[in-house]
């Protein structure tokens, strides 16, 4: 069964889109078709925060509240959500909400632009966390941006609503929207609107048949990418073709000593999972875009694109990550070191995608990664170094050293990599290793730093492991 209609749950009421404009961004539909003008376009690209809505889901048996950045998210995106606005805070006797209150109380809003924003940002904080700290309300408000750098009274808003009760209308209504979400069926969804197709699959074997037909069309995850080549670049997309419904491609699981991430598996997922293995993955995840793009972005679509800035790549890269590809017939496994082949380009084909992908574990290495960048949150690096290392009776027995922000694509240092390997693990060592870093890198200048600062950086991110691992403390540098 194929549907041609997107359905969700807005103003406690579903509400159904035939053949929606996948082209068409949430933000654009909240404010040209809904007429609430509450959500802003600030930057068009998930930098600002200003779109910030929240998306209600159902996770098992509960309601879960997303924030995402509603000007790079597409119109069938909505569908199987509850859409909530800044306007639906206030419940029907138009009282305000708490988190409306407190930002009322501690005269969180200025000029009054981005404000929306970072109302729904706490609001996706309250809904989320029955208690809050320093740490969670800066995550929270890291994807908001105030330009009246206004920033200590929200905070002090955000810190107000700590050990508040959830007995919001949201809570109130939970059971009716829950059964509300429960009537929209997840079969496949095909759109066509003016030329433009969109797809929606349910399972895997739907989707091999979409790419079989139509090798060309563009896979849709996240779409915090790919949007931009509509918002940014006012490009049409004709075929798009969304994997977000297929089940069988949402999961986490360890098997003996090897962890799976499926395609599909949001970015805030798996830094929630991987703390437990990887401290420095997780540190470096927190710091990847904002909560709004962790909500929705994956680390499959952050391959597929093939950034040379993207953050998790030089991550995978010294982790000996594989990449499992999926085609219509057939399923491979590529080395994530192998998988990269110039600028934005992979081994991955037409009418093919990421199954999942899988990193080793080995207890034994010892593992760092640092991401450098001009802003400390919500921002693209300059300069991503990730180093892991065995050593042996004081010797290294293995190095994998990996930058993004040095080359076109995010690659190992092979030259600095031999000259560590079978050599005393020494400060010595290291200073001479890091001479040979433009053996391997021959860095641009551009808008984020010149290539003497991506040099020095880099070679000052791989003495900072070894003087963290040396001295068994942490660098911080403030």
């Amino acid at each position: 069964m194929v549907s041609d209609t997107i359905q969700f749950v807005f103003e406690n009421k579903i509400q159904k889109i035939r053949n929606a404009d996948s082209n068409k961004t949430i933000l654009n539909y909240i404010r040209n078709d809904l007429k609430k003008i509450g959500t802003k376009e600030g930057c068009a690209e998930g930098g600002c925060g200003a779109c910030t809505i929240v998306l209600g889901e159902l996770n098992k048996n509960k309601i879960i509240y997303k924030a995402i950045n509603a000007c790079i998210s597409f119109l069938p995106a909505l569908n199987g959500k509850h859409l909530i606005l800044v306007e639906d805070l206030t419940n029907e006797n138009n009282k305000l909400h708490p988190v409306q209150e407190a930002m009322v109380k501690f005269h969180g809003s200025q000029c009054g632009f981005c404000t929306p924003g970072f109302t729904m940002s706490l609001f996706s904080m309250y809904k989320n966390h029955r208690t809050v700290n320093k740490e969670i309300i800066d995550e929270s408000l890291s994807g908001n941006l105030c330009r009246c750098t206004g920033y200590r009274p929200i905070i002090d808003a955000a810190k107000s609503l700590n050990y508040k009760k959830d007995e919001d209308q949201f809570k109130k209504n939970q059971n009716k929207i829950f059964n509300l979400l429960k009537k929209i069926k997840k079969i496949d969804i095909e759109l066509n609107n003016n030329g433009k197709k969109y797809f929606a699959p349910k399972t895997i074997l739907s989707l091999k048949k979409i790419l079989k037909k139509y090798p060309d069309v563009k896979i849709l995850s996240g779409g915090t990418d790919l949007s931009l080549e509509v918002t940014k670049l006012r490009k049409e997309l004709k075929k798009i073709v969304s994997i977000n419904n297929i089940e069988e491609l949402n999961f986490i699981k360890k098997n003996k000593n090897i962890i799976e991430i499926g395609a599909t598996t949001s970015l805030v997922d798996f830094q929630n999972y991987i703390k437990k293995y990887f401290i420095d993955f997780h540190g470096v995840l927190k710091r990847y875009g904002s909560v709004q793009i962790r909500n929705v972005g994956t680390i499959a679509g952050n391959i597929a694109t093939a950034s040379p800035i993207g953050d998790t790549l030089p991550l995978l890269l010294t982790l000996d990550a594989k990449v499992v590809v999926q085609g219509t017939k057939q399923r491979k496994i590529f080395s994530i070191n192998d998988f990269f082949i110039s600028y934005r380009k992979t081994k991955l084909k037409n009418g093919e995608f990421i199954y999942s992908i899988k990193i080793p574990l080995n207890k034994s290495n010892i593992f760092k990664a640092y991401k450098v960048s001009k802003r400390f949150d919500d921002d693209i690096s300059s300069v991503c170094g990730s180093f892991s290392f065995l050593i042996k009776k004081n010797k290294i027995t293995k190095a994998a050293i990996a930058y993004g922000g040095m080359s076109e694509i995010p690659k190992r240092a092979s030259t600095i990599e031999k000259k560590l390997i079978n050599a005393e693990f020494s400060e010595n060592t290291f200073s001479k290793a890091v001479s040979l870093i433009d053996k391997d890198f021959s860095p641009i200048d551009d808008m984020r730093a010149s290539r003497k600062y991506r040099l020095s950086v880099a070679k000052n991110l791989l003495l900072k492991a070894f003087h963290e691992i040396n001295t068994k403390k942490t660098i911080r540098i403030n």
